[in-house]
Formats: structure tokens, C-alpha cells, sequence
């Protein structure tokens, strides 16, 4: 049975699993709404380039095992060797503090699950859950349908947390393809500041489908830093959609690092409120085989006196794909916007694509905004320079790529996050961090 059916038939008994919560209505609705549309395919525009057949006609369980068997020692593994960081670790699932370390006291933090079924939050729930996602496509739809896992945080007014946190996703010990909706909101007050870390592990040999919806309000003032590190297994899917809302003077950025997984899809929505905002979105993506990574960009500049700066940079190996759809709106009123947007790619292989489609939707007249994108292979006068000088032709290519993707990790102002990536980066591309 293909998801689709699969989806409709385990909706009733889902919600029959649930604690009654006033979401009871939304989710209803929300499948309804899927029941109409079902899933895009690639006659859609928005997903012409991905093909999501192999992730649709599988079955999965929509109630993954909560029972585990995760040592500690495989967790050490996974970490950043962040030993001062807050850490949520969450597996199959279900929070577990006993590998977490929570020390954000100053904070609001809950699971989902928990804040969904608790009276004293409905008041948050009402002001923002599901206020700035997408509700006319169908990943938002069957998330709101299904969604009991993840987290909420509210960080108050001029609350600096000064320790990053790495939320951890783990599925293990699933005898079936496992369904996980994940659903996080985080609302960084007036003044506040935090930087997140995410990540998704499939610790199985069967797959995994995450289907995460996240939304962040970044309020006057505040700071907002997002990194998703994406270096999951051949046997794990991600649909991933995050929404970000921004009032004036703030400033919200998400990194993307795309290095795992067999399909990966990301959908960033940068929604502008206020004047003197900056939204700031880099990417770094190598596959290969045949992995396949679409980025997925809007920013909407609502008002005047903004910025939006999106760097994404792909280098493809073997027979992997690559998508980027990058879009720029600017409305009417939005004077005096400035909006950068370049995809660069190198394509390593023959049997390696990419499309890539950065886009303007301009109605103002007195702005600054540029758009760009190549697609090419390594430079031959620059590896001749270097191979000229002694530099072997595997660590000479290695420089190039390195260089190449770096300016894209600029701003990680987190070192152990930085060294990660700079890790992966080597490690993707076969050769020694000593070069």
C-alpha cells in the first residue's frame, strides 16, 4: 500500500492515540486537505526536477517503536565534541533526558508533545502555531495531520542563551520503514538571542521519512541562528519545510550542510515584517551516488530598508542531482531593499546534474538586487598552477573544492560547528585535513 492510502487509512486511529488537545479540529481538516491534493508530482512546477515516487510508493509505520537500544558511546559519536553545548536528543521520537543536557533555565523549553497537551501553552499554540507555515501543500498538510514530535521553545525578552543547542533525531531499532512528523516552533522575543543546531540520524537499514515543519518568530532586536547539518544515511529521506518570521531590526540566518541522505528537500520561507531586517541563507551540498538535494528558497520582502543575502554552493560526484529554486520577492512598499542570491555548482562527474533556477519577483523601483548561478567543472589553468608546484592531482582538486565551498561556511560563529563541516568537507571529498 503506497503512503497516500496509507495516510488516509491510519488517520482515525491516530488521532485515537492521541490525548485530546485543540489541535483535534486542525488535524482533520488538514488531511482533508491532503485527501484533495495528494502528493506533488513532477507535472507541479515546484517539484519538476524531483521526482518524490520513491519516497511516496513505500510503506512506513506511523507509530515507530519507542524501545531502543542506543549506547551512549554511538551518541559521543555524533557530537561536535560540543561538551559545553546544550544538547535535546530525541529518539524514535520520544525526549530522552537522560542523553540530553539542558541547562537553558532561562528559557521556556518543552517537547511537542507536551506543550500540545498542556492548557497553560494553548495561549502560544493560538498566537503562532501554524500561522506562517504553508497550509496549501501537502507535506505541511499531512505534518499538521500527524505532527506529535519535536520541540517548543520561547526565549524571553533580552535572554541571551550563550550556549548553542544541538537538537539530535535519532530512529533506531525499527523493524519497518518508520514516518516521523517533526514539528518545532521557536519564538526568540525582543532583544533575545539563540543559535540551534539540527541534525536526524537513521541508525537502521530500513528508511526513515522525516517530514519536519518548523516555524521561528525572531521579535525586535533578536538573533536567530539555524544550522541544519544533514549527513544522514542511504537509507533515510527528508522533507524538510521552515518558516521564519521577522520583525524590525532583527536578524535570523539558516545554514544548510547537505552531505547525507538518499533524498533531501529543503523549503525556506524568509517573511519580513519590519524595517532594517537582515535574513542571511548559506548552503553547502556534496553528494553522490545517486543522492539527490533540492534547495528550496523564498524570501518575502514585505517592507522597506531590508536585506537578503542567499550564498548556496554544490559540488555533485557520480550520478547525483542536484535542484535550486531560490525566489526574491519584493512588494510594492519595500523601498530601498538590497537582496543578493547566487548558486554556484561543479559538476565532477559526467553522470551529475543540477537545474537551478534563481528567480526575481520585483515591484518596487528604487531597489538593489542581483541574482546568479553557474554551473561548471574544475578550473584546468588552476590545477595546472598547482600541479606545477609539486601538488598532487587529488589534494590540487581537493583545494579547489575546498576554497570553493568555503565562503559559504563564513559565518558559523560556532568553532565546533565549523570544524564539523570543514571535516565533512574533507572527508566528501577524499582527502586529508592537512593539506
Amino acid at each position: 500500500m503506497a503512503l497516500f492510502e496509507q495516510t488516509i487509512n491510519t488517520h482515525s486511529s491516530f488521532l485515537g492515540t492521541l490525548q485530546h488537545s485543540f489541535l483535534d479540529e486542525n488535524r482533520k481538516t488538514a488531511i482533508q486537505n491532503f485527501e484533495l491534493k495528494g502528493f506533488p508530482t513532477k507535472k507541479d512546477e515546484e517539484y519538476k526536477y524531483t521526482n518524490i515516487k520513491e519516497i511516496t510508493e513505500k510503506e512506513y509505520n506511523f507509530f515507530p517503536t519507542e524501545e531502543h537500544n542506543i549506547s551512549k558511546e554511538q551518541l559521543d559519536a555524533l557530537h561536535l565534541g560540543e561538551e559545553n553545548f546544550d544538547r535535546i536528543v530525541f529518539i524514535n521520537g520520544k525526549l530522552h533526558k537522560e542523553f540530553s543536557k539542558i541547562s537553558i533555565g532561562n528559557a521556556e523549553f518543552l517537547s511537542f508533545s507536551y506543550a500540545l497537551n498542556d492548557s497553560a501553552h494553548k495561549e502560544a499554540f493560538d498566537k503562532y502555531f501554524n500561522t506562517i507555515a504553508n497550509k496549501d501543500l501537502a507535506f505541511t498538510n499531512l505534518n499538521l495531520a500527524y505532527c506529535n514530535f519535536g520541540f517548543f521553545l520561547r526565549v524571553p525578552k533580552n535572554v541571551v542563551i550563550e550556549k548553542p543547542i544541538h537538537i539530535f533525531y535519532l530512529s533506531q531499532n525499527q523493524n519497518e520503514n518508520a514516518f516521523y512528523n517533526t514539528r518545532n516552533l521557536l519564538i526568540v522575543e525582543e532583544g533575545a538571542k539563540v543559535e540551534i543546531i539540527e541534525s536526524h540520524h537513521n541508525l537502521d537499514e530500513s528508511f526513515v521519512l522525516t517530514n519536519s515543519v518548523t516555524e521561528i518568530f525572531t521579535y525586535q532586536n533578536a538573533k536567530t541562528d539555524w544550522h541544519k547539518l544533514q549527513n544522514d544515511s542511504d537509507t533515510s529521506y527528508l522533507v524538510d519545510h521552515t518558516f521564519a518570521k521577522q520583525e524590525r531590526n532583527s536578524l535570523t540566518t539558516v545554514n544548510t550542510f547537505s552531505f547525507g541522505g538518499k533524498l533531501v528537500r529543503n523549503n525556506l520561507d524568509f517573511i519580513h515584517n519590519g524595517e532594517n531586517i537582515n535574513s542571511f541563507m548559506n548552503g553547502i551540498t556534496i553528494i553522490g551516488k545517486d543522492q539527490l538535494v533540492d534547495h528550496h528558497t523564498a524570501v518575502h520582502h514585505n517592507t522597506p530598508n531590508c536585506e537578503s543575502y542567499q550564498n548556496y554552493k554544490g559540488i555533485y560526484k557520480d550520478k547525483s542531482h542536484g535542484v535550486f529554486n531560490g525566489k526574491v520577492f519584493v512588494n510594492k512598499i519595500a523601498q530601498k531593499t538590497n537582496a543578493y542570491q547566487q548558486n554556484n555548482n561543479i559538476l565532477l562527474d559526467e553522470g551529475a546534474s543540477i537545474d537551478t533556477k534563481p528567480q526575481l519577483e520585483i515591484f518596487a523601483d528604487d531597489v538593489k538586487c542581483s541574482h546568479g548561478c553557474t554551473v561548471g567543472q574544475l578550473n584546468e589553468d588552476a590545477m595546472f598552477y598547482l600541479r606545477a608546484r609539486g601538488i598532487s592531482k587529488k589534494e590540487a582538486r581537493a583545494l579547489l573544492l575546498y576554497a570553493f565551498a568555503n565562503d559559504a561556511m563564513q559565518n558559523i560563529d560556532i568553532e565546533p560547528l565549523k570544524v564539523k563541516v570543514s571535516k565533512l568537507l574533507a572527508e566528501k571529498l577524499e582527502v586529508s585535513m592537512e593539506f
